[in-house]
């Protein structure tokens, strides 16, 4: 199964903490695509193109599942159009919302949002799951 990964990118901390998750994704076997790792970053907007093409038209071949980290007073533009696009191509989503819980973020998440995934708040809880969906297709196959 391959993970795409998604989330706010513009600050160090917001990559290491996706940086966290791919290597939690990775310790249980999963494939992965990170943008920022994968693609680079949009430093100018000559780059946008660039970007886009590697991050929504490659990243998202032979995606099973997005993992988006869904912290912050917003969802970061990006994230959410790559949570669009996953749903609008039926690829399953999980978000993660560690900062506060999501009966709490109802404002800035939006109901759309939290409607169309389940959310976890932890690491540990998102690994739990990751784990559940691994047993689910062991027992598919």
């Amino acid at each position: 199964m391959k993970i795409y990964i998604a989330g706010k990118i513009k600050t160090q901390s917001e990559q290491e903490f996706l940086e966290e998750i791919d290597k939690l994704c990775k310790s249980l076997g999963f494939e992965t695509f990170l943008p920022h790792r994968d693609v680079g970053l949009a430093k100018k907007i000559k780059d946008a193109k660039r970007v886009f093409k590697g991050d929504i038209k490659e990243g998202f071949k032979d995606i099973d599942l997005v993992v988006a980290v869904l912290d912050g007073l917003h969802v970061g533009a990006g994230t959410a159009w790559e949570l669009g696009y996953a749903y609008a191509k039926e690829i399953p989503a999980i978000g993660i919302k560690t900062d506060e819980s999501v009966e709490n973020a109802l404002e800035y998440l939006s109901a759309i949002l939290i409607s169309s995934m389940e959310i976890v708040n932890s690491l540990d809880e998102l690994k739990t799951r990751l784990k559940k969906l691994i047993n689910k297709k062991s027992k598919d196959c």
